[in-house]
């Protein structure tokens, strides 16, 4: 006769089912959510590869188009508010300030302290890129290169950006070994410099503007003004190392800078006398 606890095992054994591991039958143990929540672990080529659904895909897509409608509201309408980037791209603000903020955090959009939504410095810097094979920078470029071959200096196309920055859109590098290098693509606040005057058609008779640089005091700067129709479309700015232009130097440098303003000028279509005056 068996012992009594033997007795008990068996009879508890035959009315509990074993409870066997997931292992022994190939299966790999839920961990984290799934554990927990009971949920079933992926499967499939989900499970082995990681890639999107379908579902992810679209979601996503969706995101991007709604983040590059804000965008556009932004660069079309700046200074723009949250309610009215909400408004015209048809998002709850709360969705629109997100999407927003993911967007100043890359430097796409930027927010000033009246709350208002400007474009930021990187779709500055793209759009010069881009308009580096547009009407203006084709029209100015003879006549950035006929101020290299006169002067040997270093010399830019540039318009006015966002929040009064000088966007500095195109060059032709000077022929000296020593030189201004590149700043294309560069946005540049316009206090206090002489590209700035310009750009605002704050100029002498001569119709040029010759100055030692803020930025870089060794520099100097002579610009004049592009002028259109009703208006100041671009400035031209030579920039040369000080020791190489002394006072009649720059007086010849800006005779030939503001002429080759004017050239553009006529090609946009501006009489330059009367714009001018």
């Amino acid at each position: 006769m068996d012992p009594p606890a033997a007795g008990a095992a068996a009879r508890t054994s035959a009315r509990t089912p074993a409870v066997r591991s997931p292992a022994a039958h190939g299966a790999a143990p839920r961990t984290g959510a799934a554990a927990r929540t009971g949920a079933a672990a992926p499967t499939g080529a989900a499970a082995r590869t990681g890639v999107p659904t379908a579902a992810d895909r679209t979601a996503s897509t969706r995101t991007v188009d709604r983040a590059l409608e804000l965008l556009a509201v932004v660069c079309r309408d700046s200074p723009v508010t949250l309610t009215d980037c909400a408004r015209q791209c048809g998002l709850p603000a709360s969705t629109a300030l997100r999407l927003l903020r993911t967007l100043t955090t890359a430097q796409f959009v930027a927010r000033g302290a009246d709350g208002a939504f400007r474009p930021g410095v990187r779709v500055l810097q793209l759009g010069a890129a881009a308009l580096g094979r547009q009407s203006l920078v084709d029209l100015a470029q003879p006549s950035l290169a006929r101020i290299v071959e006169r002067t040997g200096e270093s010399t830019y196309l540039v318009v006015r950006g966002t929040a009064d920055t000088a966007l500095y859109l195109a060059m032709a590098e000077g022929t000296h070994p020593v030189r201004h290098t590149s700043w294309v693509g560069r946005a540049i606040e316009l206090a206090d410099l002489a590209v700035g005057a310009a750009l605002r058609g704050e100029v002498p008779a001569a119709g040029y503007l010759a100055e030692r640089d803020r930025l870089e005091p060794d520099i100097t700067a002579i610009a004049a003004p592009v002028r259109r129709p009703g208006g100041i479309a671009a400035a031209l700015n030579l920039l040369g190392p000080t020791y190489r232009i002394d006072s009649q130097t720059a007086h010849t440098y800006g005779r030939i800078v503001s002429e080759e303003a004017a050239t553009i000028g006529a090609l946009l279509g501006a009489d330059v006398l009367a714009e001018a005056t």
